[in-house]
């Protein structure tokens, strides 16, 4: 009964043309590699990439990449030793955990995993 009202309202919103001038039309669509990606994992990973949601791992991840720029820039412009030493200690906090979320995940041995956390790494300006 759902797909019946479903497919009707598309139909109803073609007819009026609610699909015209979409972002991206008559482009190809782009389809991502989530060959990595366990089967499992696929279908929420999907739903959180187009949500604008990282897992918590890789917005940790993030975090610690910003901290290290900042404390770089912190030397470059002659801050003062408290701020910086304020900065590398939540730095500090953030890398051990990282560490210890990985560690209790054994996301080490998956190789899906590596591979997925160097992609992540690479987009946000950091190889590991």
């Amino acid at each position: 009964m759902f797909a019946i009202l479903a497919e009707n309202k598309i139909r109803e919103a073609m007819l009026k043309g609610e699909f015209e001038d979409l972002p991206g039309q008559g482009k190809p669509i782009k389809i991502d590699d989530l060959s990595n990606v366990p089967d499992d994992l696929r279908a929420s990973y999907i739903l959180l990439k187009n949500a604008g949601v990282l897992p918590e791992e890789m917005e940790l991840h993030k975090e610690i990449v910003n901290l290290q720029t900042l404390i770089n820039r912190c030397y470059d412009e002659n801050a003062d030793d408290g701020e910086i030493i304020s900065l590398r200690k939540k730095l500090t906090e953030k890398m051990l955990r990282y560490d210890m979320m990985m560690e209790k995940r054994k996301a080490g041995s998956s190789n899906a995993m590596i591979s997925y956390q160097n992609k992540i790494s690479r987009k946000l300006g950091r190889y590991k």
